[in-house]
């Protein structure tokens, strides 16, 4: 299987399974002591953001400017503007963002579809790797968005 055909596949997954990997980061979101905010939010409406950004990844994965895709992404989704005003404190909203990532791995992990050779491990990373930068760019733009509001 080619890197492309593997990235393919975990994106694939993740927009085909986006509402089952929501849930289980809503409950995983839920449960973590560190993003303790998020229980009293409405739960359709961050189900439905991280829904979309699961079912967006392979868009922003494959974007010629992943950054300006990002942050489009965001502005539409109002991630930080929901959160901003529901009063979740920043180090939560980036935390779960974090725990978001985290989830499409051990969804596919879970789903045993990553590793049939030491050929996908490594076409593995670097899709993993891809995705986290994506993630870094939203958790700075989430700061980012946080600050101007926090300025207005």
């Amino acid at each position: 299987m080619t890197a492309e055909a593997l990235t393919d596949k975990l994106l694939d997954l993740s927009k085909l399974r986006a509402g089952e990997i929501a849930e289980l980061w809503y409950k995983g979101v839920c449960a973590n002591p560190r993003t303790k905010s998020y229980c009293g939010l409405d739960k359709d409406v961050i189900v439905r953001q991280a829904v979309s950004f699961y079912k967006n990844l392979k868009q922003l994965f494959f974007s010629d400017n992943p950054f300006d895709e990002v942050r489009r992404f965001l502005d539409t989704s109002r991630y930080s503007d929901y959160a901003c005003e529901h009063n979740v404190p920043l180090c939560e909203a980036v935390y779960a963002l974090i725990i978001m990532r985290r989830y499409i791995w051990l969804y596919a992990d879970n789903q045993s579809i990553l590793y049939n050779s030491p050929l996908d491990v490594y076409q593995t990373l670097e899709s993993v790797n891809r995705t986290i930068l994506l993630f870094d760019y939203a958790i700075y733009i989430v700061t980012l968005q946080y600050d101007e509001m926090a300025n207005r």
